[in-house]
């Protein structure tokens, strides 16, 4: 949907404005563990909005798949985990 998309783009701008945060960290000689900090924040937000993204397959495409009788559907929700739980 489009507030879907919206909340998506959104999340993302932020993840970027983190990653440049971090840049001008480097380029100000920042105290590294200060750069490790913002790194995993980076790292926890981007889980965050894979999991949301996930979440929103299984109840969208997934289900969609499933009703019409797409049972290739799991083969690649099962690919799909082997992946994000990597």
């Amino acid at each position: 949907s489009p507030e879907e998309k919206k909340l998506i783009s959104n999340r993302l701008n932020r993840i970027s404005g983190q990653i440049n945060g971090i840049n001008k960290m480097i380029e100000n000689d920042a105290y590294c563990n200060d750069v490790l900090v913002q790194l995993s924040a980076v790292k926890n937000s981007i889980k965050s909005l894979s999991s949301h993204i996930l979440e929103n397959h299984l109840y969208m495409c997934v289900a969609r798949d499933l009703e019409n009788g797409d049972f290739d559907a799991i083969d690649e929700l099962i690919s799909l985990f082997k992946r994000f739980n990597q």
